[in-house]
């Protein structure tokens, strides 16, 4: 008998994206590349370019109608990878949280 080769399951792709923690400098984890591309995709589209940001829970409720519902059916998941896309564009300098309560997100200015 052959072994068979594991393959992603259809909601997943076999590519990986190494994301970071800005909360845990040096932390490095890897996640699946099409999830993370298209929240990030939606994020960039519903975040703000100046302040005020946006909090999460707003950030949450816009990104839905932006995301692909083969990889997000009815919204699964999409608090969590917000978060994790999020927390990874805040590290890359993408992102930008406002020193302020509620937390807020903002694009800067390049």
């Amino acid at each position: 008998m052959g072994v068979k080769k594991r393959t992603a399951p259809p909601h997943r792709s076999a590519r990986l994206v190494t994301v970071e923690n800005v909360n845990v400098p040096g932390y490095r984890t890897r996640v699946d590349a099409a999830k993370y591309e298209a929240m990030q995709r939606a994020l960039f589209r519903v975040v703000p370019r100046e302040q005020p940001g946006i909090t999460h829970a707003e950030m949450v409720r816009a990104v839905l109608p932006n995301l692909p519902h083969d990889l997000f059916p009815g919204g699964a998941t999409a608090a969590w990878w917000a978060k994790t896309v999020q927390l990874d564009l805040e590290a890359k300098g993408a992102l930008r949280r406002e020193a302020a309560r509620p937390q807020r997100w903002y694009q800067p200015a390049e």
